[in-house]
């Protein structure tokens, strides 16, 4: 699709950076918005949303280089160019998990409330993350006939060019956004601190091991054989959040 955004100069501007950037910054104001709304200090999820992007980020790269290290031992410097995708989820949700639970402890910041806070913002963040994605060619699809199909083009899309693919991005897209809608639906209605948390990992859990089967891109697989190592994850966290949720 358009790898490169725009360019002014010798100044570049990746569709796949910038994306990621605005589903940050947007994530960010959701959370202060909805600490507000919660009664709790926007400051403090300000300073611990600063946190956990950069757990997330380190996390999601190096889980990344975990599960592909044949990748990285033909050429190190590439762990270093996440311009050409290999972020993954988990990673960084591992990571932010550890950090945000660390300065909780510290701050004396409500466990659950916080994890209800946070969870919104993490869907929309996600939606333009793998908007990002799309416009790369990053995690793309297995071939399709499909009437909704894509074909990359760009020579310099991560995704093969001149085949018919699912839009797997778009999958992931649209399913983070209407995990997001849930969500600000259900935050009216909860009966207990920490219920949006655990629904979104329920829903994502879910909906991520689906979607997962229509991807072509390089992945590991687990001790089980069929499923991938994120299926694995997400398929365990779904059985986690369904009983914290019961």
């Amino acid at each position: 699709m358009y790898p490169v955004l725009f360019k002014i100069g010798k100044f570049t501007i990746l569709s796949y950076s910038f994306f990621i950037a605005i589903g940050l910054i947007w994530g960010i104001l959701l959370a202060r918005k909805e600490a507000k709304r919660a009664g709790q200090d926007p400051e403090k999820i300000m300073d611990l949303c600063f946190y956990l992007l950069i757990a997330a980020a380190v996390g999601s790269r190096v889980f990344y280089v975990a599960v592909n290290p044949g990748i990285f031992f033909q050429d190190p410097w590439e762990i270093i160019r996440i311009q050409n995708g290999g972020l993954v989820f988990y990673g960084g949700f591992i990571a932010a998990m550890i950090t945000g639970l660390a300065y909780m402890k510290s701050t004396g910041m409500p466990l659950w409330k916080t994890a209800d806070i946070i969870a919104p913002s993490i869907a929309m963040g996600q939606f333009m993350g793998m908007l990002g994605c799309f416009l790369a060619g990053c995690c793309y699809g297995k071939r399709s006939d499909l009437a909704w199909a894509v074909t990359f083009t760009n020579p310099d899309s991560l995704a093969p060019t001149g085949i018919s693919l699912h839009p797997v991005q778009l999958y992931y897209s649209f399913n983070y956004l209407i995990i997001y809608g849930i969500l600000l639906f259900l935050r009216r209605h909860k009966k207990f601190d920490g219920q949006l948390f655990w629904v979104y990992v329920l829903l994502f859990g879910i909906t991520f091991s689906i979607i997962e089967i229509f991807r072509d891109d390089f992945k590991s697989y687990s001790i089980l054989g069929a499923l991938s190592v994120s299926q694995t994850i997400s398929t365990g966290l779904a059985i986690i959040a369904a009983v914290m949720i019961m």
